[in-house]
């Protein structure tokens, strides 16, 4: 499966590889912002996105939105990750069409799983 890690955190997006690169079912790439997570989608249609929240210029959601704008990714799962996990902003993700919420720091040894749970 082809995972997009979307977040403008070098030092994350190096973990977030890694952890999920152990999962031998997944493929990995990542991207440090909004636009360049645009132009990879362009060449690599993904099949899972999972896109930090809180980004200079293009955020998580605006990046969400765009991408349902377009019709080939419509129905692309999307997991937003981020800091900010508490009850009020999870309950505004969840109506921003995301398939979950993966909170900050995340623990890079069961990254992977909790993807899969989230896309099943």
């Amino acid at each position: 499966m082809r995972v997009l890690y979307v977040d403008d955190e070098p030092d994350i997006r190096e973990i977030a590889e890694m952890a999920l690169g152990l999962d031998p079912g997944f493929e990995v790439r990542t991207a440090g912002s909004g636009k360049e997570a645009l132009a990879l989608m362009e060449a690599w249609a993904p099949q899972v996105a999972l896109l930090d929240v809180m980004m200079p210029g293009m955020d998580g959601p605006t990046l969400l939105a765009r991408l349902r704008e377009d019709a080939r990714y419509v129905a692309l799962p999307v997991i937003f990750v981020t800091a900010r996990a508490q009850r009020s902003e999870l309950q505004t993700f969840a109506t921003m069409d995301a398939v979950g919420v993966i909170g900050k720091p995340f623990d890079p040894m069961t990254l992977a799983d909790r993807v899969r749970e989230l896309i099943a």
